[in-house]
């Protein structure tokens, strides 16, 4: 594939760039996490994995010949695993490192995932200092008893400290996370959840329902949960939160006005991104219309073994998207928003014909899923709630 991509290596066609960051690490397993996260049983290798993070990033720039007078890095998300376990000085190595490799666009959106317990709360300002301006704080539950049943690490007064913290601090965007549908969870409980978060007055909620994920605790110890009243739940917070002035954009994201995650938009957008770190995925598109994913290499182990051994890729796999598959990967990302999907958005980050989807375009608009105009298509109330069936017609 590297001789194909020397061919096609012209300027991109959308050569802004966001970067996802994965830090793998974490104090206890969530009994539904089913993301490359691994408890760390001693000090974790700080110094060591920012010098393989910025390595990696080195070896993609090369690999795939990023010029820096062509790309401008449009959102930087930190996530994991726990990522505020990592000390002040050793983000702002990591930031002070991506900038000095790829210059950052004026109005970048940086975010950290971060989760409420008191060792991280102590380093929200030191994270405004570094230049992070986004924070994501994963609550989960108001409820301690919640909280247990989880398996979350945090107390109830540590959430609640958290998220008056991050507000106090000024951060420009704070998402909080909440997860309903949990196990013995009512709808008032599920509501009471949303209202306690709401007096906060974060910019973003994301709000979303537990699904039990192969490989999770919860996937084998199945909990019991409320699958009778989601519908509720969902159509109840659904209002709440149009009510007290949030704005649905993406299935299960909610923001004030010109606050939703750029990094996230970007994703179903269909942009392009890199990923570095321990099984990050990214997604460049090249100006003659092929795309390539790439995956880096999975466990923290393997993945340092790298940087000692001097091996000069972190790659695990590089995938080429095939024409017949840009279809549906394009719609599988574009229609978890909410927004009108511009026809043209699908040609120009294709670089296919829109006569090559007319089919199941059609068996869309006459099976109500969608709606269009002249330039766009919307999807319909039917088409969100049946998302899957809709897709498969582009598969």
């Amino acid at each position: 594939m590297l001789k194909t991509l020397k061919k096609s290596l012209n300027k991109l066609a959308f050569p802004t760039l966001s970067l996802y960051v994965h830090i793998p690490w974490c104090v206890k397993k969530c009994l539904y996490c089913d993301f490359n996260s691994h408890v760390s049983k001693s000090n974790i290798p700080e110094q060591k994995y920012i010098i393989a993070l910025l390595e990696d990033l080195d070896k993609d720039i090369e690999r795939y010949q990023l010029n820096q007078n062509q790309y401008l890095i449009h959102s930087i998300f930190i996530g994991g695993g726990t990522p505020s376990l990592m000390s002040i000085e050793s983000i702002k190595k990591l930031i002070i490192g991506i900038k000095r490799r790829i210059p950052f666009k004026s109005n970048i959106e940086i975010t950290i995932e971060a989760n409420p317990n008191i060792l991280e709360i102590e380093r929200f300002s030191g994270y405004l200092d570094s230049g992070i301006n986004r924070i994501s704080i994963g609550i989960q539950s108001f409820e301690s008893k919640k909280l247990k049943y989880l398996g979350r690490t945090h107390r109830l007064e540590e959430a609640i400290y958290a998220a008056s913290l991050a507000k106090k601090l000024n951060f420009k965007n704070v998402n909080l996370d909440l997860m309903y549908g949990l196990p013995k969870q009512n709808v008032e409980q599920a509501l009471s959840d949303l209202d306690k978060a709401i007096q906060f007055h974060p910019t973003h909620l994301s709000w979303y329902q537990l699904t039990i994920e192969p490989n999770t605790i919860f996937y084998y110890k199945k909990p019991y949960l409320p699958h009778d009243h989601i519908y509720d739940i969902s159509q109840q917070g659904h209002d709440k939160l149009t009510k007290s002035g949030y704005t649905q954009y993406e299935i299960s994201s909610y923001s004030k006005i010109n606050y939703q995650c750029q990094h996230n938009l970007n994703y179903w957008r269909f942009g392009d991104y890199l990923g570095i770190g321990c099984g990050s995925h990214g997604k460049l598109t090249f100006e003659n219309g092929l795309i390539i994913r790439t995956i880096k290499i999975r466990n923290p182990r393997d993945y340092l073994t790298r940087l000692n051994n001097k091996v000069q890729l972190y790659l695990s796999k590089e995938l080429k998207v095939e024409n017949k598959d840009k279809p549906f990967e394009f719609f599988m990302n574009r229609f978890r928003l909410i927004e009108d999907c511009p026809k043209q958005d699908f040609t120009d980050k294709t670089k296919l014909d829109i006569k090559t989807i007319q089919n199941p375009i059609d068996w869309s608009l006459m099976e109500g899923y969608l709606t269009e105009t002249s330039t766009h298509w919307k999807l319909t109330k039917k088409g969100q709630l049946f998302l899957n069936d809709l897709l498969i017609a582009f598969i």
